[in-house]
This record gives structure tokens, sequence and C-alpha cells, in this order.
């Protein structure tokens, strides 16, 4: 912490085999004492999607393991992720062996939205596990997102968005 922050105190009582795996894990992740490790999993609780409201805008991951075998599912998963486009950021796909593969989709967009999307990938069939992290809250900037899904100034053209996808030259996806 750069700024001292106002600290409020406060007692927690736990049973003592709970506080003994507590203190394992606090020593294991290699935390310096309870209270920092506790303010971790308070901040991990906060951000559960389930926690949030839909309206918020919010940045994250979606991830799922699936069968490319199973008939047009690698072709409906594409096509998902095209329909949401504006909230996706980038994704990476895994071979994991020789019928199931990792896809990790980085999205940043309205929490809602992103939900919708989770949602959709996790009923396919061939989908064996789906889900949705997320690691941001934009609370700054949840009335400017109605004109940016990215949430900065395209204006000044810094950042380049390049996606082979969007590109008039790609002639295949």
């Amino acid at each position: 912490m750069a700024d001292k922050e106002d600290l409020t105190r406060f007692g927690v009582a736990f049973p003592t085999p709970l506080i003994e795996q507590f203190d394992s894990y606090i020593e294991e992740q290699g935390y310096k004492n309870r209270s920092e490790a506790f303010r971790d999993l308070v901040r991990k609780t906060l951000l559960e999607p389930s926690a949030l409201h839909s309206e918020q805008d919010v940045a994250g991951t979606i991830v799922m393991v699936y069968d490319h075998h199973i008939s047009d599912l690698p072709i409906r998963l594409m096509e998902l992720q095209h329909e949401a486009h504006h909230d996706i950021i980038s994704n990476m796909h895994v071979h994991l062996n020789h019928d199931q593969c990792l896809e990790v989709i980085a999205v940043r967009g309205n929490l809602g939205r992103l939900r919708h999307l989770h949602q959709q990938i996790q009923v396919q069939k061939g989908v064996l596990y789906a889900e949705l992290s997320v690691t941001y809250v934009d609370e700054l900037n949840k009335m400017a997102s109605h004109h940016s899904p990215h949430n900065h100034d395209h204006s000044q053209n810094q950042q380049s968005h390049h996606n082979p996808h969007n590109s008039p030259d790609s002639s295949t996806d």
C-alpha cells in the first residue's frame, strides 16, 4: 500500500481446526499475517460475479474446456464469440490432449452481457467446464460506458486494436 489507509479493527472467532487450516494457508501463500490474507479473501469474494450487479462494467475471463470432436461445437463457440466481439479483448486456445481444448477469453464490458455469454457457452453440448471470473470492477466509468465498450478514448488513436478477423485483407477465419 503506497498510501496509509484508515484501518478498522474487529474481532473474528474461528473454530480451532479452521484457524489452524487458515494459518497453514497463510504460510503456504507467503502472507505476513492473517489480516493480509483475510483482506485478499474478502476482495476476491466481493468480485464474485454473483455479488455484483448486472449493469456494472467489469473485466475478467471466461475459461472453458470442451471436446472439439463434438459436432459443430468449435464453430458454435466461435459464432458466440463473434456475436460478443465488443466485449472480448483476446483469447487463447490450448490443445490439452487429442480430444479436449482449453480456451481462455479475456473480456471487458457489461456484466449482464458477460454473464449471458458465459451461460451460452456453458450450456453447449460438449463444454465440460465454463467459468466466468471477474477481476476488475469499473466503478468510475459506469456512466461513461454508454459511449465506448472499452472505456477509453479512441479519438487520439494512440492504441492499436488490430484484430485479423476485422481486417479487410482477411479472407478466412
